[in-house]
């Protein structure tokens, strides 16, 4: 009887850790104190498969999706249109289908601002 409790203690704790630990890793990460509107509706809405960085993020890959590359020199040459139309309407519209669209979430000021941050994530 002793023993059984024991082993039931174990299986509670080990699936207690594996829990909090994937809790932990799944976490959405946190912009950073002091930041721009901007960059905390990118770190809403953007950051899960684009990364904090722009580069990417591993939970994207997790579904073997490739999110555009934010910090590339191209997307700093993209006009400020089209990331407002890209962010609002999705990709579908110009045959990129893996990007959602945000206009439903988002109003036009709001996607004014991501557009500045995703061009500050360009020049870094």
């Amino acid at each position: 009887m002793r023993r059984a409790v024991l082993m039931l203690a174990a299986a509670i704790a080990g699936i207690g850790l594996f829990t909090g630990g994937l809790a932990w890793l799944l976490t959405d990460p946190k912009p950073p104190p002091g930041a721009g509107r901007g960059e905390r509706l990118y770190y809403a809405y953007c950051v899960q498969c684009h990364g904090r960085d722009g580069r990417g993020s591993w939970r994207a890959a997790l579904f073997l999706l490739r999110p555009g590359n934010l910090a590339s020199p191209r997307v700093g040459a993209e006009s400020d249109r089209y990331l407002f139309d890209i962010i609002k309407h999705g990709g579908s519209p110009i045959g990129r289908p893996g990007m959602p669209s945000f206009g439903y979430h988002l109003k036009d000021e709001d996607i004014n601002d991501l557009v500045k941050h995703v061009r500050a994530l360009s020049t870094q």
